[in-house]
């Protein structure tokens, strides 16, 4: 009886782990090399964004739910136009750029944070009407 109750609760602990949100914009930061300029970019799922010669599309963006250890993970290919040759494709990391880095003689990218548009959107919608 009491093993049953020992591994009912192990399930239970094990199915309370959460899910990574997916959502639909990358907010990127982009280095210019020559210039020694950041920006940031905000990257739609799936649309080109194009920064200096660099075409970004990034087709997946995850991120882990608040409870958890803060972490994105952005799937992406980045093309340099100019060469027309892939610098980049895989998944990025917010919390470990260098494991998984694009090397380039121009620009660094790396991942900042996963949004979602429609949310944050709906709490600035939320905030005014209360305010």
């Amino acid at each position: 009886m009491k093993k049953l109750l020992f591994l009912g609760l192990l399930s239970l602990i094990f199915q309370a782990v959460a899910k990574d949100i997916s959502t639909n914009t990358v907010l990127l930061q982009a280095l210019d090399k020559t210039t020694g300029r950041t920006s940031f970019l905000t990257v739609h799922l799936n649309q080109p964004y194009v920064y200096g010669d660099l075409q970004i599309v990034a087709e997946k963006c995850l991120k882990h739910p608040p409870e958890e250890t803060p972490e994105n993970a952005v799937f992406m290919t980045i093309i340099d136009k100019g060469d027309n040759k892939e610098v980049f494709k895989g998944w990025m990391f917010s919390s470990e750029p260098a494991l998984s880095a694009m090397d380039h003689s121009m620009y660094d990218v790396w991942v900042v944070d996963c949004i979602d548009r429609a949310a944050a959107k709906k709490d600035t919608e939320t905030t005014q009407k209360t305010e």
